[in-house]
């Protein structure tokens, strides 16, 4: 596996387990900026966060591992992680981006860059790996 495709699988893992902490634990804090809704939405969005976010974790999981099982001569294990999660991933994104377009409740566009943030790192895995 290259080093490119290494180096975005770590970024796509970071970007994960980043999204879990806000999603599950700082909601009330990131609500806002992270997904544009009023403080008197976050009770209703919260144990729907709190699960999304331990989706991301998981997520970044499965690729720490194939990482670890790349790194310990496990190749082929390691690849067949990464490679599963980085599709998940860009599909997930894909699904973001349209629902993204779907919602009427709040401004056009808003969730483009978690889209990216979502999207590219493992879509850069799949292109190099």
């Amino acid at each position: 596996m290259s080093v490119v495709a290494q180096v975005a699988a770590a970024v796509a893992a970071l970007i994960h387990l980043v999204v879990w902490v806000c999603e599950a634990f700082l909601i009330g804090r990131v609500h806002r900026s992270m997904f544009g809704q009023p403080a008197q939405d976050v009770p209703a969005i919260r144990l729907w966060a709190f699960g999304v976010g331990f989706y991301n974790l998981f997520l970044a999981c499965g690729v720490i591992a194939g990482l670890i099982a790349v790194h310990s001569g496990q190749e082929l294990v390691g690849r067949t992680l990464i490679f599963y999660v980085s599709w998940f991933m860009v599909g997930g994104s894909v699904v973001l981006a349209v629902a993204d377009q779907l919602a009427m409740s709040r401004p056009r566009n808003q969730a483009w860059g978690g889209v990216a943030a979502e999207g590219i790192p493992p879509l850069v895995v799949l292109s190099f790996a």
